[in-house]
């Protein structure tokens, strides 16, 4: 475990405390939010509501995690020699990074076929692309890190592709009114994906002990806010929408 500052200690402290809140908040509103569309989009809104309690759950256990790992003696922040469990994040990423992909597609409503073989070929990348990050996550030295944090970025490459080129038909058949913010959720959905191999490089920067551990969890954080509850309140809108046009008898709440 790395030293680091109360400052630094704190920070984390708050921004798990932050995220768990935030994700909670998010699963509940998402599934109330189910009474404000039709049929076709009440699973999308279900699944997007289950990747944020996931989330509030794992960062839970992680805020956990954090406080058995420091405490303070005699006015310094020390390490417990508890380890501060980092896999729970990889266990929700597994879990949760299949499942982004799939609300994404259940809201835009595609054939049946089409649904089915998007679903199983991006879940699968995605799961792939978070078990071969793990290794490199643990490793303790930076030439492990890269190895598996490059062969984890073929099946992301794969991803990239499919939401921008396997998608791209279906989006321009969308709804006029909502065409604009399915492509809003794609581009969130890679720009927040983008940041974390980032965040996965910050080990080789300049940054040294505690900086480098506060920055990678402040960052992954981030990631996971903007992936997730970001993410899940475009897909609450865009269900909304379309079902306004879809289903028109039903009471719409204005999105």
């Amino acid at each position: 475990m790395d030293i680091i500052t109360g400052a630094q200690y704190s920070l984390v402290y708050n921004a798990f405390s932050f995220t768990f809140a935030t994700m909670a908040a998010t699963t509940i509103f998402l599934w109330l939010g189910r009474s404000q569309v039709g049929p076709a989009y009440k699973t999308a809104l279900t699944i997007s509501g289950l990747v944020c309690a996931i989330a509030a759950y794992h960062y839970y256990r992680i805020f956990e995690s954090w406080q058995d790992a420091y405490e303070l003696k005699d006015g310094v922040l020390v390490v417990t020699g508890i380890a501060f469990n980092d896999a729970y994040r990889y266990v929700d990423w597994l879990l949760t990074v299949p499942l982004l992909l799939i609300e994404l597609i259940l809201v835009m409503r595609l054939t049946q076929a089409e649904t089915t073989s998007k679903c199983l070929r991006l879940g699968f990348a995605a799961a792939l692309m978070i078990i071969l990050g793990y290794p490199g996550e643990i490793a303790s030295d930076n030439t492990t890190r890269a190895i598996w944090g490059t062969l984890s970025s073929i099946p992301f490459l794969y991803i990239v592709w499919e939401l921008f080129k396997g998608l791209g038909e279906s989006i321009e058949r969308q709804p006029e009114s909502v065409r604009k913010l399915v492509k809003d959720a794609r581009l969130i959905t890679f720009g927040s994906w983008g940041f974390y191999p980032i965040v996965y490089m910050i080990p080789y920067t300049n940054l040294g002990g505690g900086s480098v551990e506060t920055a990678v969890q402040i960052g992954y954080t981030i990631a996971d806010l903007i992936a997730k509850a970001g993410v899940g309140v475009l897909i609450y809108v865009i269900a909304v929408r379309k079902s306004a046009i879809e289903y028109p008898d039903i009471d719409h709440q204005r999105a």
